[in-house]
């Protein structure tokens, strides 16, 4: 029996991050998680391979165009996605894989053979979430707007 990975989904802010960093914790030797690609700059103390796999649009926008990707969409002029081969090294550990996607993201897997479980995370409302993505200090208040407006769209998608 093969082993199907897990998508989570749900708002920038939900606690996606924490859920997953939990069951990594938990059960070590059970979840790996597919590292992301994006466009977008590294925050403090994230590394390069483990929080994400960071690149030039011009490297990624190649790799889309030769199918290397399994789902992709850009977000605050940044791209992110997940690749082929980053779902398949999970897979390849025995490890039930785990990944982190936007609605989109969930939309373009499930036009493929993956064939996961899909969890989504829902805020407790939409004030708590504003009260989150603003008390992180590494918003914009444009940028929190944007995620906010991406937020619902997620929340109705999700019903």
């Amino acid at each position: 029996m093969s082993l199907r990975p897990v998508v989570f989904s749900g708002p920038s802010g939900t606690g996606k991050s924490t859920l997953l960093t939990m069951l990594f914790k938990e059960f070590p030797n059970e979840f790996g998680f597919s590292v992301s690609h994006t466009t977008r700059q590294p925050r403090p103390g994230e590394v390069t391979g483990t929080h994400y796999h960071f690149t030039t649009i011009e490297d990624m926008t190649k790799q889309i165009q030769q199918g290397n990707f399994i789902e992709h969409a850009k977000f605050s002029n940044n791209m992110y996605g997940t690749s082929k081969q980053a779902v398949q090294d999970v897979l390849k550990s025995h490890k039930i894989c785990l990944l982190d996607v936007d609605e989109q993201g969930v939309k373009s897997i499930k036009k493929t053979d993956l064939n996961p479980l899909y969890i989504f995370i829902s805020p407790p409302s939409l004030e708590a979430l504003r009260d989150r993505l603003n008390n992180r200090g590494t918003e914009t208040p444009d940028s929190v707007e944007r995620r906010m407006a991406t937020a619902v769209s997620a929340l109705q998608y999700s019903k």
